[in-house]
């Protein structure tokens, strides 16, 4: 061993490579540039991801102190023309790439009577194509029938518009009716409107009088074509657009209609339900609407079809939103199943009359229809949306019925939206999305 060892490089003693050609060296380093390229750039996406959303989210919260302002109803008779536009807010907090406003419009109820119903309407930034976006037109599954479960009232009104990005992204202008009797109230806080939970046409007007709203909304750029899209409350309200939209909206054209585990067979569902906690939460909002808007019809009193507990306690679950309180809805209705109703409501008059004519599928229509179905949904059973695809296919409708396993009634809508894109690619050309 020498007396005097080499000096060795601290680099090279904790383990470094031995000394490279130049050109190695600069060949070495792209693949690092490269990826900190990629990396800053990512980071700079999140960045903006994330700063859009802060605005976002600030946006809806100076929009909640003066919310309730927009929702009272306005001095005067509502326009007797269904869906002109009354009242329009533009929305700060809006999702990434658009713009949106909150809006409320005329409609008539059952009887044709003038009404006033709220909404929202979200489109792309961009130019529109010639003759305007496609308006995607949204009906919203059950969120209660207070006035303050209304969807548009929502912190964020858009969370609940499933598959939303998607329709975006193809270049769609979306509006999404809050339905007859929730949000505009009073000036002392009351229903405005009538209650029309699961009443057919009325939700089928609420839908198609929002389209001819948004139409009104000059940024929107919204034209004539319309796809009609919507999840059990709202699969029924866009099947009856379907079938209502010859005659009371003829200058629309329904290019496709898509539904997820739609309310469509009332007499099944709540056959289905008649003595379990689902059953109760429906019927506690089904039953006094049905008893309001069919006043007139002998024998609708709920007096004929609740029992003295349930009659008690409809009108606090009606005063509770579903998604935000069903703990409460559960705790308050779990005593009175097997105690809810004095008959069955889909076999005893004029109950069973209302639940038939509340079902979808009265009328064909043109346009080609998807269906999408959960083959784990307790609530709406694939055997009855199974039998309503035959019924409409039966009736001369081009349906496109699909089922996914596992989903449940909560999860259709959003597992269902890969093939429900797939589907509109091939029927509803792409409208200038990204």
């Amino acid at each position: 061993m020498p007396a005097n060892p080499p000096e060795v490089s601290p680099r090279r003693a904790t383990g470094s490579r031995p000394p490279q050609p130049s050109g190695a060296r600069t060949r070495n380093r792209a693949p690092k540039r490269a990826a900190a390229f990629v990396l800053t750039g990512a980071l700079a996406l999140v960045a903006i991801i994330v700063g859009a959303e802060v605005l976002r989210v600030s946006g809806d919260t100076i929009e909640q102190g003066e919310l309730a302002a927009f929702y009272e109803l306005p001095g005067g008779d509502a326009p007797s023309e269904p869906g002109i536009l009354v009242r329009s807010e533009q929305l700060l907090g809006t999702p990434l790439g658009s713009q949106a406003w909150r809006i409320m419009y005329s409609s008539t109820d059952l009887n044709g009577s003038p009404v006033l119903v709220t909404g929202v309407v979200v489109v792309p930034d961009g130019e529109a194509p010639a003759g305007g976006r496609t308006v995607l037109a949204w009906g919203h599954p059950t969120t209660g029938t207070d006035p303050s479960c209304a969807p548009s009232r929502a912190f964020d009104p858009f969370l609940g518009i499933e598959g939303m990005r998607l329709m975006l992204d193809r270049g769609y202008a979306v509006v999404a009716t809050d339905y007859l009797g929730m949000g505009v109230v009073t000036a002392d806080g009351k229903h405005a409107g009538q209650d029309s939970y699961l009443v057919g046409e009325t939700a089928a007007r609420s839908v198609l009088d929002a389209v001819r709203a948004a139409q009104q909304i000059e940024a929107a750029e919204a034209g004539t074509e319309v796809v009609l899209w919507g999840h059990s409350q709202g699969g029924q309200a866009v099947l009856f657009a379907a079938q209502e939209a010859p005659s009371y909206a003829p200058e629309l054209k329904v290019v496709a209609v898509a539904a997820a585990a739609p309310a469509a067979d009332l007499t099944k569902l709540m056959g289905s339900h008649l003595d379990d906690i689902s059953g109760v939460t429906i019927g506690s909002y089904a039953f006094p609407a049905f008893a309001e808007v069919y006043a007139d019809v002998p024998g609708v009193e709920l007096s004929g079809i609740l029992t003295p507990p349930a009659i008690a306690k409809v009108a606090q679950m009606n005063s509770l939103c579903l998604l935000t309180s069903l703990t409460e809805l559960h705790d308050i209705g779990q005593p009175l199943v097997g105690d809810f109703t004095l008959h069955d409501p889909t076999t005893v008059e004029p109950w069973a009359t209302l639940l038939a004519e509340n079902s979808a599928g009265a009328k064909a229509f043109e346009a080609p229809l998807f269906v999408a179905q959960g083959s784990a949904d307790e609530l709406v059973l694939p055997a009855d949306t199974a039998a309503f695809v035959a019924h409409e296919e039966s009736i001369g409708v081009d349906v496109h019925a699909v089922t996914v396993p596992g989903a449940s009634h909560g999860t259709i809508a959003y597992e269902a939206l890969p093939e429900l894109e797939r589907w509109l690619e091939q029927h509803v050309p792409d409208n200038g999305g990204s």
